[in-house]
Parts: C-alpha cells; structure tokens; sequence
C-alpha cells in the first residue's frame, strides 16, 4: 500500500468516510496530520538520495565490539563531533588498530533507521592520517600560499628598534609566556606587555589565536605582537599551519613574530611571519634590545664622537698655523707698502706723461700759430702790399673790374684809402 494512504475512516456507524494525506509537509495540518510511519519514510528517502563524503577528524571515543564498533569523530578546527558506526570488516582492512586521538578519514554514508527513527553514520572505510600525509598536505598549501606571495619578502614589516608596548599570544600560565616576558623585561626593563592566553592547540587554538591577533592588531599601542609556543609534536602544531590563521597574519598591519619553538618540520606561520624566531626566549632577544648593549653602544659612541672631534680640532688647528705664518698675515704692512709704492710709481707716471703731452701739444700748437700767420693777408700787407677793394668788400683783380670814377677801398698793412677810379 502507498504510505501516502491511509485507511479511510469511520463513523460511530461504522461507515467509511474517505480522507485524503496532503502532499508535502509544508501542507499539513493539525485537523489532517501526517502519519508518523509516512514522515519516517519520507526522511529515510531524503537521507538515502545523499551520497556519501569523505571527511577528516580525530577520533576521541572508540568503543570496539566484536562485529560493529562505535565511534565518536571530532572535527580538528572546530567544535563539531559525529558518531560513526564502523563493521568489523572496515577496521580488519587496517594495517595498524585505531586508538583514541588518531587522526583519520572516514567514508561515511548516512543512514536512518525507520523503525526507531534514529540516524547513524554507516562507516563504509576508514584509513589513518599518518605523518607523512600530514606533511605532503602542508607542503602542499606552503606551495599554492608562496605562489599567492604571501611568503615574499617585501611583505614583510620592519620590527621598530625600541616597541614600547608588545602584544604576546601564548597558553595560559605556559613556559613560553614567562620566557618571553622574563627575557624581554631583562633586557629592557620599561617595556610593557598585552598578554592574551588562548589554547595553542586543539579545535579551538585557530579561532582563539585569530580573535587575539584581531584585537591585538587593533590596539594602538601595540607595536609588535608575539605569537609563542614552547614546541610540541607535529600534530599538535597543526594549528600554527591553518590556512585561515596564516592569511590572518599576512593581512595584519602589525608586526608578528613566530616564536613556535619547533625547528624540524616547521609550521606555515613561521613563513608568513615577518620575523621568525627559534624559541620564545630567542624571540623576546630579537623583538626589543639589551639596555647594557645599548649603553654600551652609547659610550663606544661618544668615546668615538671625541675621537673624531679632537682630530677635526687638531686639523684645524693645524690649517689655521700654516694660514698665520703666510707673509701676508705675518707683515701685512709689506703688503700695503707694496702697493703704497705701486700706487706712487703709478701716480708719477700718470703725472710725467700728462706733462709730456701738454708740452708736445703746445709745441704742435705754436708749429700751427707760426704757419697760419705766414700765410695771413695780414702778413702780405706788412711785406708793402696792399688790397684794393670794391664798395661792396669784393677784391679788385683786374683794371677791367673797375668801371669810370668806381669808389674804390685801399687796404694797407695799418690803415685803408679811399680812392676813385678814372
């Protein structure tokens, strides 16, 4: 018979009075309910149209029996577990048992039993995570991550030379706290510290490091932040290798130092790190500086700024000997004398030769006197000459010139006549 149907009911008479199931669920009603078996059926054909997954987790319960054996998985990163149902031949197919904490992937198909409506997760394989799988799967995403630049140099930040104010992510009450904070505080007594203790491994060690990254990243006065653990096993560092965490830390505007304390097989974040440290007793060395160092330091460089001035002053001082024994410094009155008997010299000459001129000038111009009175008319009518000229001051050359009784002018060396023409 279909599920959807149901017999019909009855009156008090018993006569049968037809009822009709709704479709869907969604349509169902308080006056025309489903039967129980119809929705257990229904969920049973949901469930087994899904296909089956492979999925990763630890195991933290194994419950063995002789033919079917009951197990608890939890998922690594976050706080989510799943009983599984595992046949006797699943298991025989391993090379090694399964004990609790193992971590391993598991072929899973859901499963739902109708008759007490109860939902198992049939385990059709199941194989360990070993090391070596752990370690391809890492190398892996260090590839795929270096080829997105996240482990390029120019990405790195700086550490500044002096933090005031360090941000430490670590376990709570954890070795690896007190080695940063003694060493640091050793070596630089006034630096200050914001601690966050969070789970360093297990499913919440992802999240709880983000969260602390997050707020430490966005505190004002934080300069650098420590992210230190004191070593552990390679399965317990896997949190250090979280893709999530990793482009947590790449996308921080702090500093961050990875002081993981594990050298072999090393986790992602020291990759990503701006500064990677071996331990976290190495970390707190790099992260701020030694004050008797830096004294130290101060002093040799003041012994050297002494050094260098002295020299400067004794080099000077030197230049300035050899500039005071130059004759110009030495007497500089023989300067001034030189010039004084330069000027002099100078002065004579200019006068000499002015004098020269003046007498060689009016020599020319007594030479120039003497010829232009010789060749004056004057000069002419002092010989016994004498100038006959017209009424109108015009010179008489020729008798032809002069009509009859023409009033003529008589120009002597001293004196004229006047005279008629006949």
């Amino acid at each position: 018979m279909d599920p959807s149907q149901t017999p019909e009911p009855t009156d008090t008479a018993g006569n049968a009075q037809p009822q009709t199931l709704a479709a869907t669920a969604a349509e169902t009603t308080p006056e025309n309910p489903w039967p129980l078996h119809l929705l257990s059926d229904k969920l049973k054909a949901h469930i087994e149209r899904a296909p089956a997954a492979w999925v990763e987790g630890q195991i933290i319960e194994f419950n063995r029996r002789a033919n079917v054996s009951f197990i608890t998985l939890r998922d690594t990163d976050a706080e989510v577990s799943l009983p599984l149902t595992v046949w006797r031949a699943a298991l025989d197919r391993l090379d090694a048992p399964l004990e609790q904490g193992s971590r391993v992937v598991a072929h899973l198909k859901a499963d739902f039993w109708v008759k007490t409506g109860r939902l198992s997760m049939q385990t059709r394989d199941i194989r360990p995570v070993g090391l070596g799988d752990l370690l391809a799967r890492l190398e892996r995403l260090r590839q795929a991550l270096a080829a997105e630049g996240l482990f390029a140099k120019h990405r790195k930040l700086v550490l500044p030379l002096l933090p005031q104010r360090i941000g430490l992510i670590t376990g709570r009450g954890s070795d690896a706290m007190k080695d940063v904070l003694r060493n640091a505080t050793l070596r630089w007594p006034s630096v200050e510290f914001e601690v966050r203790e969070v789970a360093v491994q297990g499913v919440h060690a992802v999240r709880q490091v983000m969260d602390a990254l997050q707020e430490l990243d966005g505190h004002p006065d934080v300069d650098v932040i420590i992210i230190a653990r004191g070593g552990g096993s390679m399965e317990d560092l896997l949190p250090f290798s979280n893709e999530d965490l990793i482009r947590a830390v790449s996308a921080a505007t702090t500093p961050v130092v990875s002081a993981i304390g594990h050298e072999a097989d090393r986790p992602l974040l020291d990759d990503v790190a701006d500064l990677r440290a071996s331990t976290p007793t190495d970390a707190a060395k790099r992260t701020v500086p030694d004050v008797a160092e830096e004294l130290q330091r101060v002093h040799q460089a003041q012994e050297q700024l002494d050094r260098c001035i002295d020299r400067l002053l004794a080099r000077e001082s030197e230049r300035l000997a050899a500039v005071h024994s130059r004759p110009a410094l030495a007497n500089p009155e023989g300067m001034i004398q030189v010039r004084h008997e330069d000027v002099s010299r100078w002065s004579d000459r200019a006068h000499h030769s002015v004098a020269t001129a003046v007498t060689r000038d009016l020599d020319r111009i007594n030479h120039f006197r003497t010829q232009v009175r010789s060749l004056s008319p004057q000069n002419t009518l002092d010989r016994g000459y004498a100038v006959v000229q017209l009424k109108d001051g015009s010179v008489v050359r020729s008798p032809e010139e002069v009509g009859a009784s023409a009033a003529l002018r008589i120009r002597l060396a001293r004196g004229e006549l006047q005279a008629t023409s006949s």
